[in-house]
């Protein structure tokens, strides 16, 4: 049976090269966390980012649901990839974080297709409950990750994706000694999904590990 390959950081790079090149907004995302210190982590990779404009373009995908927007990298990507009547709906709850983004969004020209909302996120969720989205991408607080998935179901018809990122947890949901409470959070939270007859679901190990599941 086939192995993944480790991808170091000198394959990361061809595999760049031989990629969807990035917009430029996007890397000024990218080189403006990496002045952020250690909460950059937040940012998705981006072979994510590619992920995301593929699966738009391919499943016709035209309103999106975003969970947890950081400096907005994840965001923007969904929005290039959207069409001219695409609409996409960013929750998060950091003001300054989403200055930032709207900043980005603003200097790509997409911020009419964006529409961020800063308060904690279930309460818009609570806000958005009669609205409907062919795709939720769930990227935000780990503890709160079963209560996004439940919602965002309610939220799609037969055939929406729920796209949901760090799901392997830097590698450590599959150790089953680490008993780290974002840990052993991401693990019930991937058993739970995976026991859900309501969707079929894969792990893509892309960045952090993301789970996409569809509704049937």
């Amino acid at each position: 049976m086939g192995k993944n390959l480790e991808i170091t950081e000198s394959l990361q790079k061809y595999i760049d090269n031989f990629s969807l090149k990035l917009h430029p907004i996007q890397q000024e995302i990218i080189d403006y966390n990496n002045t952020l210190g250690d909460v950059k982590r937040m940012q998705v990779a981006t072979s994510q980012c590619h992920f995301l404009h593929l699966i738009i373009k391919t499943s016709n995908i035209k309103n999106v649901l975003e969970i947890g927007t950081f400096t907005g990298l994840s965001a923007l990507s969904i929005a290039l990839a959207l069409p001219d009547d695409g609409k996409l709906v960013a929750l998060d709850k950091d003001e300054g974080t989403n200055k930032v983004a709207l900043d980005f969004f603003k200097k790509a020209n997409l911020d009419d297709k964006i529409q961020t909302i800063v308060k904690p996120a279930l309460e818009s969720l609570d806000e958005l409950k009669n609205s409907k989205f062919d795709m939720v991408f769930i990227d935000a607080d780990k503890m709160n990750y079963k209560e996004y998935y439940e919602r965002s179901l309610n939220l799609m018809d037969k055939g929406g994706l729920i796209i949901i990122d760090n799901v392997l947890w830097h590698g450590e949901v599959a150790d089953e000694d680490n008993l780290d409470k974002y840990t052993i959070n991401i693990r019930d939270f991937n058993t739970y999904v995976a026991n859900d007859k309501r969707v079929e679901q894969i792990i893509v190990p892309l960045g952090d590990g993301m789970t996409v599941c569809r509704l049937l």
